[in-house]
């Protein structure tokens, strides 16, 4: 049987942590960001990106925050099913999905919509430079919230043989009142262009940004101490949790 060990040397020797020493850990994306933040806090897992179509229908989520858990949650099955239809003898023992989105208008949202009339927009990857110069003047002066939606699937003993938890992180960031060609400018620098809300707030696109109110990697893309501690959580709550061999 093929060995696996995602936990690194330096990684903290938490209950969590423990739980994933010698098991099949993936990361169901192709973000470099993502396998950074992960490698920080100690883990280098297999790099299987889905390609789970993430066309949710907005319409379908009660609230807007619930569309990246749901997005993220859809990533990681896929990527868990396709993993042990290939090989059934060396299951993963862990899918990570993650989806990050980028909402306008940050505000409560039943006051701001009695005053203005105005619901939060949900901001992904620009379609073209038109669109990410809409999606930067929108910001720019305003506060967003980004919200990253974070899914572990793991294998148990009852149908349909996996089970999946979710969690969502949230991050206020307050933009700078910048000018026309300041945003033009880094638009044309194509930067920001893969990214939701279409900047990177580890690059260029700092100087964009006044100030954070949360997590910062949450902002580059992946929730990092708080999935750390949902490790833990999981240890501690669910008893089925990494429990297969």
């Amino acid at each position: 049987m093929t060995s696996h060990n995602a936990v690194l040397a330096n990684a903290l020797n938490t209950p969590g942590i423990k739980k994933l020493r010698n098991k099949r850990v993936v990361l169901a994306s192709a973000s470099p960001r993502r396998k950074d933040i992960l490698k920080t806090i100690g883990l280098e897992p297999e790099i299987v990106p889905s390609t789970f179509a993430e066309d949710l229908p907005l319409s379908s989520f009660e609230q807007i925050h619930e569309y990246p858990v749901a997005t993220a949650m859809h990533k990681a099955v896929e990527v868990y099913e396709r993993l042990v239809t290939e090989n059934p003898e060396d299951p993963p023992d862990l899918v990570i999905g993650a989806d990050t989105v980028v909402l306008t208008h940050a505000l409560p949202a039943t006051t701001f919509e009695m005053e203005t009339g105005t619901r939060q927009e949900l901001l992904e990857k620009p379609t073209s430079k038109a669109d990410h110069l809409r999606m930067l003047q929108d910001l720019n002066g305003n506060v967003c919230e980004v919200v990253t939606g974070v899914s572990l699937v793991y294998p148990v003993l009852t149908a349909p043989g996996y089970a999946t938890r979710e969690m969502d992180e949230r991050t206020l960031v307050y933009f700078v009142d910048s000018p026309l060609h300041i945003l033009k400018a880094y638009v044309e620098n194509g930067e920001g262009f893969d990214r939701a809300g279409g900047f990177a707030v580890q690059g260029l696109g700092s100087i964009l940004i006044r100030k954070m109110n949360g997590d910062y990697n949450n902002v580059v893309g992946f929730p990092g101490a708080s999935f750390f501690q949902f490790l833990d959580k999981l240890v501690e709550e669910e008893e089925d949790f990494l429990q297969i061999e």
